[in-house]
Order: structure tokens, then sequence, then C-alpha cells
């Protein structure tokens, strides 16, 4: 069975994100092994400088590269990734599998984004679109998506 990983950055606080993100966790089972990991994000003072938030993202960045499946494909989202559509990313993580691989691991990173670092490591960037979310709603999204494209590739009618 394919792994995949999802690697947020924060901790969910509402109850209505909480209960989302353990539904689609839920189904995704249903197609692969599934993990959620959230990880802290650094704390900052309240108007951090530059070097602070790159300090910060640092050492975020080493938490998440020790926390990424040895041999996985590594996806990121950030706005300056590639823009797919929901059967494209299907196929895209499809070719992923056929590829050998088995495992994926896709990270959010936090509020003030990811190193540069994790992100030249990363196999694959993915972009949500032009459009700002905040982190706990793209979550949510993420998590629906990848349940729509393992729907997709196992010929569901939950994508329509």
């Amino acid at each position: 069975m394919f792994d995949i990983t999802l690697i947020c950055m924060g901790k969910l606080k509402e109850k209505f994100y909480i209960s989302a993100a353990e539904e689609y966790a839920k189904r995704l089972k249903g197609y692969c092994s599934f993990q959620l990991l959230e990880l802290p994000e650094q704390r900052l003072p309240e108007d951090p400088s530059p070097a602070e938030i790159a300090a910060g993202l640092e050492k975020e960045a080493e938490l998440i590269f020790s926390k990424i499946p040895k041999g996985a494909w590594f996806c990121t989202f950030t706005p300056e990734g590639k823009i797919l559509s929901s059967e494209a990313f299907a196929d895209k993580l499809k070719d992923v599998k056929l590829s050998g691989k088995s495992s994926a691991c896709f990270l959010i990173g936090s509020s003030f984004g990811m190193s540069p670092r994790v992100k030249e490591r990363a196999d694959f960037k993915l972009s949500m679109g032009p459009m700002t979310f905040p982190h706990h709603l793209a979550r949510i999204m993420v998590l629906e998506q990848l349940y729509r494209a393992e729907a997709i590739q196992a010929g569901s009618k939950y994508h329509k």
C-alpha cells in the first residue's frame, strides 16, 4: 500500500477544521496508508525582522528534514509552484507511484513560508493558485485534494 505523509507547520485549534481534517484523513486511509504530522512553528517576536524570520525558517527546516520519510517523493505547497487541476494532480501522484516510489510526503509550511533549502529539496513544487489562504483552510483543501486524487485513480464517483 502506498504511504502518504502530510507535514503541517502549526496546530489546528478550531473544532470545525479539526473535524474536517479527521474526516478526510479517515477517507484517505481507505486508499493508502496516511499520516499527518503537525510540527511546531518557531516562536518569533510580534514584528520579526527578516533575519529573525530566516533564522526561524531554518530551524523549522531542520525539523522538517528529520520528518520526511526516507526515500519519499517530496512535494511542497508554495505560491511559486505549478498549478494543477485535480485530474492533473491525480495523474502526478499516479506517476510517482508508477516510478517505483512507495511513499509521498507533502508539506504545508508555516505562516512565514518555508526555508529556501526546503523548496530546493522538493521533488515538486505545487501551488494552490494565486489567492492567499489561511494555513488551517489550506490543510483542509490539501487533504480534500489528496482524497480526490486517490478517488480519481480508483475510478470512484466522488470526482465528477
